[in-house]
């Protein structure tokens, strides 16, 4: 078995398993880079999404 039978009978499991690879690499490394990350004394929450409406106001009736 040589290394070009090799090649063309698992082709798409090198390629996919290298990519997956990189790419779980890459995601961790983002992760664990302390520039990306804020600490809990940093972080602000934002507010809430506000669901009330008001409802029209009354017409003046003469």
């Amino acid at each position: 078995m040589g290394l070009r039978s090799f090649w063309h009978s698992n082709k798409v499991l090198i390629v996919m398993g290298t990519s997956l690879g990189l790419i779980h690499w890459g995601w961790f490394n983002l992760k664990t880079n302390p520039h990306l990350r804020k600490t809990r004394d940093e972080y602000v929450p934002e507010p809430g999404i506000v669901a009330y409406v008001s409802p029209p106001a009354a017409a003046k009736s003469k």
